[in-house]
């Protein structure tokens, strides 16, 4: 894609104002939804209340999946919320792209390496703030110790390493579907034979990368959830 992000100076620092309408949109996206599914629930569910139901119990499923419930319950709307924003972050950018001067304005915002990093370290951060909170300061420094003193170096790593990982396998995923999607657009305009030839992988390419979408946004949310119960669960 041959396309710059557009920058904003404010105050002495650089901005990037596509990142900032994106996730704004994902945000509101994700709000209306929530409030679609929850602002008249009824004891026969239907429509948006069974689609939130079925969310929530799915979400149920990945935590109880990862620790018991009784420590894991209050990590419900954590879930729920990571799982929502990164499927509707990962949508954004498969049906179109908009750019203006050369400068991608609409996108995936997780198609962007800063936002998902960012969202890793922000779920790596969790982990160890619920950690001290359900286990206690001293408890929680002495896990870095085990089972032997000499771990520590190695425990700190793995933090490190968890959390580019976190980070950089979703960018990647989303980011490889929108480049191979850009090439099939710009293989289409090159005339009618080659927009012809083009339409059907496009067509199979969006269908996959809806697929991959859904399938980060599973992963991602319990990732989350297995960095939690290592920090939080006495049993790992």
């Amino acid at each position: 894609m041959e396309h710059e992000a557009p920058h904003l100076e404010l105050l002495g620092l650089t901005f990037n104002p596509s990142n900032i309408l994106m996730i704004t949109i994902a945000s509101v996206i994700v709000f209306i939804i929530a409030v679609l599914g929850s602002r008249s629930l009824q004891m026969r569910p239907s429509g948006m209340q069974n689609f939130m139901e079925w969310l929530i119990d799915f979400v149920k499923g990945i935590i109880n999946s990862t620790m018991d419930w009784k420590t894991g319950g209050r990590f419900l709307t954590l879930g729920l919320t990571i799982i929502m924003y990164i499927f509707v972050s990962n949508m954004l950018g498969l049906p179109f792209a908009i750019a203006i001067d050369h400068e991608l304005w609409w996108k995936s915002p997780t198609a962007d390496p800063t936002i998902t990093l960012t969202l890793a370290v922000m779920v790596v951060v969790l982990t160890h703030f619920y950690a001290i909170k359900v286990k206690g300061t001293k408890s929680y420094g002495s896990e870095f110790f085990k089972p032997m003193k000499f771990m520590f170096p190695l425990k700190i790593i793995e933090e490190f390493a968890n959390t580019l990982t976190l980070g950089l396998r979703l960018y990647g995923n989303i980011y490889a579907g929108e480049v191979l999607l850009a090439l099939l657009a710009g293989a289409g305009t090159a005339g009618i034979f080659a927009g012809v030839l083009s339409f059907l992988p496009m067509m199979v390419w969006q269908g996959f990368s809806i697929f991959v979408g859904v399938i980060q946004a599973f992963i991602f949310t319990m990732l989350t959830m297995v960095y939690m119960a290592h920090k939080v669960s006495d049993e790992h």
